[in-house]
């Protein structure tokens, strides 16, 4: 993959501007080590890193340093479903019991591979039990999950599946592939575009040593604390599975299959978020009807897990980072929990992601003020 950053339709300044900006951000101490990439319309125009992936060692960030991103994944899992959608392998309305038919139980079986993206599937809880070595058992998670009760009857409400999202989108694929859906996204997604070491469900055993280091930010605790004790995500997912650096820098974590969440460089999901919009070095993902389709908004329902309205497409996330969502629905993509992000914007061109080891889990205000700088300097 070419690290080349090329500048185009007049902003020379956007790599010098972002790199400014990050430097600064890790000399305050307010980020530790950061990555930041921007393609547009399929060419790199910022590849920009600062600051230090292992405090402990001092070993500095590259752009090819994978950071576990927790959910920012989310957009990985999506895009694998979509390319195997757009070759006929999968249907978005199929039920899902056609291909898992265990999944039916419970009133399950009119959900759809749709009502999944969607997290509308009503099966957004894991008990209360689970550790991060069940989390690690995808038989026993997805046998758990097919088995669950749901909360509402699929396809009449929308709620954040953070757990269960990724496992019954990974069964799917599974079931309908006969591959890991990790082995799917490295076939048909990473390795075509030359991000298959920066692009992971699954981080092989000898990779594990570039991972980025995660610290957990002062306050962190706080803000956790300060939110509000009743919320339904808190009782939908157990603490021990809640992101955190204890949980993102897990071995078991980082090295199983667990398509909720993903590890990736910045430039690398960037690349990938390109590569949905326009052809990148020779590789698109999908044509532009299916983009078309899979960015629409599909819901904008109050989320029964969050409790407020939540623009989606189907397995993304609508709305700019740091711009009211409602005002900028061609912007799709996924933030994670703890400040990374990855997005794309068909209106513009842009594709857009930031990955950082300084973990908090509170309002990500770096990745909004990046993203904010980054579509102000496209379009002034």
């Amino acid at each position: 993959m070419s690290t080349a950053v090329e500048n185009r339709e007049g902003h020379p300044v956007m790599q010098q501007l972002v790199q400014r900006t990050i430097d600064l951000l890790v000399a305050s101490g307010e980020e530790l080590g950061i990555q930041v990439a921007v393609y547009r319309h399929g060419r790199p125009v910022v590849d920009a890193v600062a600051g230090v992936a292992d405090p402990a060692t001092g070993r500095p960030v590259t752009p090819d340093t994978p950071f576990f991103a927790a959910s920012t994944g989310k957009g990985v899992t999506a895009t694998v479903v979509h390319v195997l959608a757009e070759r006929g392998v999968l249907a978005y309305d199929t039920p899902i019991v056609d291909l898992w038919p265990e999944f039916g139980a419970h009133g399950k079986q009119k959900a759809t591979l749709r009502h999944a993206l969607t997290h509308s599937i009503g099966v957004p809880a894991v008990p209360a039990r689970l550790t991060v070595p069940d989390l690690a058992d995808r038989d026993a998670m997805c046998a758990l999950i097919a088995d669950a009760e749901p909360w509402w009857e699929p396809g009449t409400a929308t709620g954040y599946h953070a757990v269960t999202w990724g496992y019954v989108l990974g069964e799917v694929v599974r079931r309908a592939t006969g591959r890991p859906i990790s082995q799917v996204l490295r076939e048909e997604v990473a390795a075509p575009l030359g991000i298959a070491d920066e692009l992971y469900f699954g981080v092989p055993a000898s990779q594990l040593g570039r991972i980025a280091r995660l610290v957990d930010a002062p306050g962190s605790a706080e803000a956790i604390a300060a939110m509000p004790a009743d919320l339904p995500l808190f009782k939908a997912t157990p603490p021990a599975l809640t992101p955190g650096a204890d949980y993102g820098n897990n071995p078991l974590v980082l090295g199983s299959d667990i398509p909720s969440g993903g590890t990736m460089s910045a430039r690398a999901v960037a690349r990938m978020y390109a590569a949905l919009l326009d052809e990148v070095d020779g590789v698109r993902l999908v044509p532009d009807a299916r983009l078309r389709e899979i960015t629409a908004l599909a819901t904008a329902d109050t989320d029964r897990m969050i409790g407020f309205p939540a623009p989606r497409a189907l397995g993304y996330n609508l709305g700019r980072p740091g711009a009211d969502p409602h005002r900028t629905l061609t912007v799709f993509g996924m933030p994670g929990m703890g400040g990374s992000t990855a997005w794309a914007d068909p209106a513009t061109g842009l594709a857009f992601a930031l990955t950082r080891n300084r973990f908090f889990p509170g309002p990500a205000t770096t990745a909004d003020r990046l993203s904010t700088l980054i579509a102000e300097t496209a379009t002034a």
